[in-house]
């Protein structure tokens, strides 16, 4: 029996991670149990993240209350080659690594939609008001450039649904610079959908309002879940129309063009690298490697001669750890080619992405995916693949003996992917203590039984959190829907007193404390796609009001919020939902 459950652990969703975070200070909801600190919490954070604090916590007296001293800087970037050839017409680009590329101005009247305050005020060191003055409307949506700024657009290359794709590049995005705020933090400015770059191919270099809530709205809500990712920072809408088919079934329909202003500490990815190896340009492949190990890897010395594979083993460590927290909250990135996975090993790109709601493992969230490649249970694999490509593009700097290694490291990275995995759900299900035998059945039952019964996946971990120890013993489900429908599977009763007996075994405090830490690793509001179409719908209408109470809630998604639930992010979600469809056209 162990035997076979170990074999579903790995074969049904492979191995999950869990970085546990630091909810705000503060509690909007009712619900007083909520509105405790994470003093109990049992375990503490990774090393590599850092715990999320309260965003009102700043002193007006150090934030700029203008963009007059705000100043961007493009020197390190500037010190790679740079296309010889001028202007944003497309064209095959050679032996470089940024192109310049000038923003094109939306047309129309412009509106700043939504703004992340956390972003404007703890990572840019602006006052939020300046959100609301001219200039920051102008830079934000590219009609003019922030002092310092020189915009370039980046030549990368890449794997996509498994095939070299050749060149791609930033065809609608434009890097402004890097800013280092007063924290000493260094953050590469970005806009998305400014207008067209080299590598724009067939496109328009725009965005969608519907696309741009999507981005904005789940870049946030990953990184108040704990979530390695990139950040949305505004949300400028226009009048000017922007062809798109959705769905690519030949019904074109005239949408709006947005811009998004959003943040990473690198925007280099897997693909960045790809398109050096594959062109022969060693020596800029170097130069790029050695730059990224000096800025992000920082643990890592220039002068050994081990460096690229202790980069490489990183990498490797680090996205097992990604794909694990992805898994964890339930999310699937849609599309996830190499060009569209960080050096960094944080989330970037966010496109036809989904959070899963019955739990199913073969749950793809992007309709332009047919054969179901990035279906959410293939993501480890992808991973893997991934991470293979990039061993070949490094290959050219690695010795033969050093390539042998690379290949011993990569191998490593399911055991730390199912390592991860053990960990997350342990702590989603509270099972403290020493590793018993009788762990790994009690998680990989539960996602069987949770398959099985098309149960919730969000709010099932939730309700276990939530329910009492009394109510778990008379199987008392009342108002917790997806611990009802959980309950109809035949297994569930044996599997509840399992789980019942192994709470009590290593019990740590009171049915109190094990809520508590429960709900600060398993939270209540995830941005589930009915949710983000209602919020579009909207945005289209020019009604903002759903997209900034999205973005209030899902910036404490771990506590009961009177708002949320009056919304209904928390009940089943509606019907309309399993219509929804989600596509790569944005």
């Amino acid at each position: 029996m162990w035997r076979a459950c170990s074999a579903l652990l790995f074969a049904v969703t492979a191995a999950w991670s869990f970085t546990p975070v630091y909810v705000l200070e503060f509690c909007h909801g009712t619900d007083s149990a909520d509105c405790h600190d994470n003093t109990a919490a049992n375990s503490q954070p990774s090393s590599r993240f850092t715990p999320i604090k309260s965003r009102w916590n700043m002193s007006d007296s150090n934030l700029l209350q203008s963009l007059d001293r705000f100043r961007v800087s493009c020197g390190k970037i500037l010190a790679f080659p740079v296309d010889e050839v001028d202007g944003s017409f497309v064209r095959t680009v050679k032996n470089c690594v940024f192109s310049k590329s000038t923003p094109t101005p939306l047309r129309g009247p412009l509106r700043v939609a939504a703004v992340s305050k956390d972003i404007i005020e703890e990572i840019l060191d602006l006052h939020v008001a300046v959100t609301q003055s001219e200039d920051f409307l102008h830079c934000a949506s590219g009609s003019r450039l922030l002092p310092g700024s020189v915009p370039l657009a980046h030549r990368y290359g890449g794997h996509q649904f498994g095939y070299w794709a050749g060149q791609l590049g930033d065809g609608r995005a434009h890097f402004l610079g890097q800013y280092s705020n007063r924290k000493g933090e260094t953050w590469e400015l970005q806009l998305k959908g400014s207008g067209k770059t080299p590598y724009s191919r067939s496109g328009d270099g725009r965005a969608v309002i519907r696309s741009s809530v999507r981005e904005f709205l789940c870049s946030e809500a990953m990184h108040f879940l704990g979530v390695p990712t990139s950040r949305a920072a505004s949300l400028i809408v226009s009048e000017e129309p922007v062809l798109r088919d959705q769905f690519y079934n030949g019904n074109v329909k005239t949408e709006r063009g947005a811009v998004v202003l959003r943040l990473a500490q690198s925007w280099f990815r897997i693909g960045s690298l790809e398109i050096l190896a594959e062109s022969g340009e060693i020596d800029l492949l170097r130069k790029l490697l050695n730059f990224v190990i000096k800025e992000h890897f920082s643990f890592i010395s220039l002068d050994d001669t081990e460096k690229y594979l202790v980069f490489y083993s990183t990498v490797v460590n680090e996205t097992a750890h990604l794909m694990a927290q992805w898994m964890s909250v339930g999310f699937a990135h849609g599309v996830c080619n190499t060009d569209n996975f960080s050096l960094l090993s944080i989330t970037i790109d966010y496109g036809p992405f989904g959070f899963m709601e019955s739990y199913n493992p073969n749950f793809v969230p992007n309709t332009s995916d047919d054969e179901g490649r990035y279906r959410i249970g293939g993501q480890p694999n992808v991973g893997l693949f991934n991470l293979e490509k990039l061993l070949v593009a490094l290959s050219p700097v690695l010795t033969l003996e050093q390539q042998k290694q690379a290949k011993v490291i990569l191998k490593g990275y399911v055991n730390v992917y199912q390592m991860r995995f053990h960990q997350i759900f342990k702590a989603k299900l509270d099972l403290l203590g020493e590793e018993e035998v009788t762990d790994g059945y009690l998680i990989a039952s539960l996602l069987k039984m949770m398959e099985d019964t098309q149960s919730d996946f969000t709010m099932t971990f939730r309700q276990l959190s939530e329910v009492s120890a009394q109510q778990l013993h008379s199987m008392n489900f009342t108002q917790m829907w997806a611990l009802d429908d959980l309950s109809y599977h035949t297994h569930f009763s044996d599997w509840l007193n399992m789980y019942l007996r192994r709470l009590s075994r290593r019990q740590n405090g009171s049915d109190l404390d094990r809520q508590h830490r429960m709900k600060h690793v398993n939270p209540r509001y995830v941005l589930r796609n009915w949710m983000a179409e209602s919020a579009i719908r909207k945005a289209e209408m020019n009604d903002f009001s759903e997209v900034e109470l999205l973005h209030h809630i899902l910036s404490s998604p771990f506590v009961t919020q009177e708002t949320a639930e009056e919304a209904g992010y928390a009940a089943r979600p509606p019907l309309w939902a399993e219509r929804l469809k989600v596509s790569c056209s944005s």
